[in-house]
């Protein structure tokens, strides 16, 4: 945002220098990118009066001017009278024409951030030239360089310095955008002004035009405008009248110069007054072409719709670009095509020019987010959509209408020619926010009374009353960042300046930070799983719907993002496994061909319903995938169960193991194989944690995974109980007796479970172990003859050790023959 100093100083007093107040704006208002002095620009331009103009006499198109500076120019060479000689090409220059001289020594105004050209007295075709006269464009001023710019005797005098007459003697505060985003009303010098006179500790006062309630008169024969507006909830006010033009060349100088210097190409009196009017009150207007409305309307009344777009229509905006609007985008249109997106430009059709008898005036206020996206979508980034996607406020918008209208009469561009309409949708007033003394003091570590709170506020235009004990702040219709209580206490802060804040430490309790059970565990699975040789990803909480789709999970089933932080980015995952699934490709590809990789993080779905507060309920789960790029020599599923029966060790459980289609129907089952996968619980209490198993075959296909995959996802929430309700320590004493290690394998029907034989073998050791001992169990293989159709083979490895004795091999043989007979008699097993 581009602010001129000598703008803002119309509206109130500048005290500081420009140093003082860039700090003081820095410190309170916003982030100061850039101070120019474009002052710098016009030191030595004088203005001058030519008193003779006449023919050079060795160019045809070269005139030779006598001018007068009333001799204020030093170290020029001067002819009778004290008249300055200067030769011009300019076709307009004439005698008693008041111009803008470039004396000799002076820097061309147009070359000064560029080339500088630096003017000397020399001789053009046998003529000495003393400097020259400017063109706007050679003034830096406008693009015109048709003639030499013709200054308004009323403005100056030959002899004024050209900067001071025309308030160029300047500089521009170049304030960062993003600095401003919760507050529209600092996108126009008003606002600014206003700021600055508040953080100066002087009381600011809107012009009479902005804050009294505008009276519209009807002319005595007003021209027929008809509006509608299909989108009262997207444009709340809409506004449009009808003015008869008299002229639309130039701008008067001292507007042109004031678009110039904040970046603005002046173009005619009726586009610049918009202009100039957006960049005072950050409210932007348009101007249409009454009779080309007209021509693109039914009839002869020109009709302006607010709409959105027709199937396949397109569009030729101002800047020339063609483009086909999206669904959602605003449009301005007659009643038969569109002429403009509101908002964001206006249609080239429609366009004023110097042949406009009659324009349309509009002032209007749309909703920002339509702006904001319809801008993104087009790559259209005007002055208008800057201001518009911060959220104006609609009340303003009959002030600054009104306003334009008395500009046009003043500056005799045009008159009212027909009724003001005012489509008015619902409009937010402010709300007046009650608030204490003590709690704006709490929050901010001061001791202000009510006087100097409602000081601070009452400068920049805040009604403040008295409600027993509270402050009622009333906040100006412009401020539309003002709510609740914390908005007030931000407000009173700034305006004080933080800077003015007491530096005192706060006072600390040196008591240790409560433990938090869920950190704890969630750092504990982190390092086992590393240790186990797992790498932990990061992944992001959000994903694209063609992910869960890979993953069989139903996009119904996750809570969408309404304003995604991109297109890819669009639900919450509902468990980690296909964030996870979706990196295992990438890499193995990358040429790592074996590795296992988890994640530890929140989850989010619909079929676990809001929380308390009404929020979406977070599921704290842990998942791992395991993967093998040149498969194994035994089921992956063993793999991640290994995985997962390390973690639970460590924390002290044994696990079980049931058939998926026996456990519930989570949405963390949906990418599993039901036939080569199991629920996980915990053996001592059944408290069932998630799934352990190979992935189904479409999802192996859609992730590109490798025949040997497989993984797990449980609860940490559910772990975490589990902990915390157990009593039993996990530690195990080792016995300082060496262990004996002996295999037992079984022949059973294929029909027997895995999980069945284990539980029976596990249950049979415990019974027949010698006292005081500790034992293992683990499996080491289960095979299957291509002969033998009906029978599987299981070996499980027994670890056996005393803690009173060294074990002998008779003694452990004889715990696996018991074992063997119990298999036998209760599972058929027969031992091989």
């Amino acid at each position: 945002m581009k602010v001129s100093l000598n703008w803002v100083k119309q509206f109130t007093e500048v005290q500081l220098t420009v140093e003082e107040l860039v700090e003081k704006m820095g410190a309170q208002l916003g982030a100061v990118e850039e101070v120019i002095d474009i002052g710098k620009k016009y030191q030595g331009i004088v203005v001058a009066k030519v008193v003779s103009c006449r023919k050079h006499p060795n160019a045809d198109k070269l005139k030779v001017c006598l001018i007068d500076d009333s001799k204020v120019t030093k170290d020029v060479k001067r002819e009778k009278n004290n008249y300055v000689e200067v030769v011009c090409g300019a076709p307009n220059v004439a005698e008693g024409m008041l111009v803008a001289w470039l004396p000799p020594g002076v820097t061309v105004p147009s070359t000064h951030d560029k080339d500088p050209l630096i003017l000397e007295a020399r001789e053009i075709r046998g003529v000495v030239s003393n400097g020259m006269l400017a063109s706007a464009h050679e003034l830096a001023i406008s693009d015109d360089h048709s003639g030499i710019l013709e200054l308004n005797p009323f403005d100056a005098k030959p002899g004024d310095d050209f900067a001071k007459t025309y308030k160029l003697d300047d500089y521009i505060i170049d304030i960062e955008n993003k600095m401003f985003t919760h507050r529209p009303d600092l996108f126009g010098v008003l606002g600014v002004a206003r700021e600055i006179a508040g953080i100066t500790g002087q009381k600011f006062k809107s012009p009479d035009w902005c804050t009294r309630e505008v009276k519209w008169h009807k002319p005595k024969t007003p021209l027929p405008l008809v509006v509608k507006n299909e989108l009262p909830d997207l444009v709340p006010r809409f506004m449009a009248v009808a003015v008869r033009v008299k002229h639309n060349g130039s701008s008067p100088l001292w507007l042109q110069t004031y678009l110039a210097r904040v970046g603005l190409r002046p173009i005619n009196m009726l586009v610049d007054i918009t202009n100039y009017l957006m960049m005072l009150t950050a409210q932007p207007l348009h101007a249409y072409d009454y009779d080309k409305v007209a021509k693109l309307s039914q009839g002869d009344t020109p009709t302006l719709v607010v709409r959105h777009p027709k199937l396949k229509e397109s569009l030729v905006l101002l800047n020339g670009k063609t483009l086909q609007p999206n669904p959602k985008t605003i449009m301005i249109a007659t009643d038969k095509v569109s002429i403009g997106i509101g908002g964001v430009m206006g249609g080239r059709e429609t366009e004023v020019d110097e042949n406009t008898t009659i324009a349309i005036l509009e002032c209007a206020n749309f909703d920002m987010y339509t702006i904001r996206r319809t801008a993104m979508a087009h790559g259209l980034f005007t002055d208008a959509v800057t201001r518009f996607n911060k959220g104006q406020s609609p009340l303003q918008n009959d002030k600054v209408l009104g306003y334009a209208l008395a500009l046009l009469e003043q500056l005799e561009v045009g008159t009212w020619a027909s009724e003001v309409i005012d489509d008015k949708g619902k409009i937010r007033h402010p709300v007046p926010v009650h608030v204490t003394a003590e709690f704006i003091n709490s929050r901010l570590g001061l001791k202000l009374d009510i006087k100097e709170i409602t000081t601070l506020l009452v400068n920049v235009e805040f009604g403040v009353a008295m409600n027993g004990p509270n402050l009622v702040v009333t906040p100006p219709f412009w401020r539309t960042d003002i709510e609740i209580q914390e908005d007030v206490v931000e407000e009173v802060g700034r305006l004080y300046g933080y800077d003015n804040v007491p530096l005192e430490l706060p006072k600390r309790n040196l008591k240790p930070a409560a433990r938090n059970p869920l950190l704890e565990i969630k750092s504990r699975i982190r390092e086992n799983l590393a240790a186990a040789g797992a790498n932990e990803l990061l992944t992001y909480s959000f994903v694209h719907g063609n992910l869960l789709k890979k993953a069989r999970q139903d996009s119904k089933d996750s809570y969408q993002i309404s304003n995604a932080l991109s297109p890819d980015l669009q639900y919450y995952r509902q468990t980690l496994t296909p964030s996870l699934l979706d990196k295992v490709h990438p890499n193995i590809k990358a040429g790592y061909d074996e590795f296992a990789i988890f994640e530890i993080g929140k989850t989010h779905n619909k079929i676990h319903g809001l929380d308390a507060e009404k929020v979406p309920g977070e599921l704290e789960v842990v998942a791992l995938i395991y993967a093998k790029n040149r498969g194994g020599s035994q089921a992956a599923y063993y793999t991640a169960r290994k995985y997962l029966d390390y973690l639970a060790g460590r924390f002290g459980f044994m696990l079980s193991y049931e058939p998926i289609d026996k456990g519930p129907g989570f949405p963390v089952t949906q990418p599993f194989d039901p036939m080569r996968s199991a629920t996980v619980s915990i053996k001592e209490n059944g408290v069932q944690l998630g799934i352990v198993g190979e992935y189904h075959p479409d999802v192996s296909n859609s992730f590109k995974l490798p025949a040997f995959a497989a993984g797990f996802e449980i609860s940490t929430g559910y772990l975490l109980d589990a902990v915390q309700s157990s009593r039993e320590s996990p530690y195990v004493e080792i016995s300082r007796f060496p262990k004996v290690t002996q295999d037992i394998s079984l022949r059973v029907s294929v029909d027997t479970p895995y999980q069945q034989l284990y539980d029976a073998i596990e249950q049979q050791v415990e019974r027949f172990k010698p006292k005081n001992t500790m034992t293992t169990l683990i499996p080491l293989d289960i095979y299957q003859r291509k002969t033998d159709k009906t029978h599987k083979q299981v070996t499980l490895r027994l670890s056996i050790a005393s803690y009173n004795k060294t074990l002998t091999d008779q003694e452990v043989n004889k715990l696996l023959d018991e074992v063997a007979v119990q298999a036998k008699q209760y599972l058929k097993a027969e031992r091989i």
